[in-house]
């Protein structure tokens, strides 16, 4: 029997589609274009960090980030559909795309959301949800991005051992194709406010004086 927690191949993932699964969207909160590139100044980051309902509310509240999507990425299926992803025959994981203003928060407080608002030390799951659609993962756009995914990693582990919680597991890898997810997903807790969020820390956080926003 097939055991999601185990990466699938390349060679038996699902051949997928050409076709993207959403072409055209508007964001439900703030309304903007899911499907338009950053604009000028901005950048984006993917961010895997379980279920991607609850995960995506956690950033678009942050003041400066611009926009937000849920999708899929880290895989090998092109245009996978959610059911599919499900299955663990695509190799993707659920993520946050995040849209960002560095001139109104920082890579760095993103990222300690991040590290703080899930348990990185899991593997293949979080929590109940079990799968490889559920791994941990951060997937950056630039060198500049991974040094500083790599910096935050490093200062979060010392945090844990610290507090003698497991090694971090998160997946830190340049961004390859990012899929967006069907409609009804996106901004699924601002349509559904009574939805599941499978969002739950280690309860070890970064030190008060290091963040710059509350989440």
């Amino acid at each position: 029997m097939f055991d999601k927690q185990i990466m699938i191949s390349k060679e038996d993932a699902l051949p997928g589609r050409d076709n993207s699964i959403l072409e055209s969207g508007q964001h439900f909160v703030n309304h903007t274009d899911l499907t338009a590139p950053p604009a000028k100044g901005c950048q984006q980051i993917l961010l895997g960090l379980g279920c991607f309902w609850g995960a995506e509310r956690l950033f678009w509240k942050i003041p400066g980030v611009v926009s937000t999507s849920v999708g899929y990425a880290g895989g090998y299926t092109p245009n996978p559909t959610y059911d599919e992803v499900c299955s663990g025959n695509t190799g993707h994981t659920e993520i946050v795309q995040v849209t960002f203003d560095p001139n109104q928060v920082s890579l760095a407080t993103i990222l300690q959301i991040f590290w703080e608002k899930h348990d990185p030390t899991q593997g293949m799951r979080q929590g109940n949800d079990r799968g490889t659609q559920y791994r941990s993962a951060i997937y950056t756009y630039s060198d500049e991005q991974m040094l500083v995914a790599r910096e935050s990693q490093t200062a979060y582990q010392d945090l844990l051992i610290e507090s003698g919680k497991p090694s971090i597991t998160t997946e830190i890898a340049s961004a390859g194709p990012y899929y967006l997810a069907e409609e009804y997903h996106q901004q699924y807790l601002a349509k559904n406010p009574n939805g599941y969020c499978g969002i739950g820390g280690t309860g070890v956080c970064f030190p008060p004086q290091n963040n710059e926003s509350e989440v």
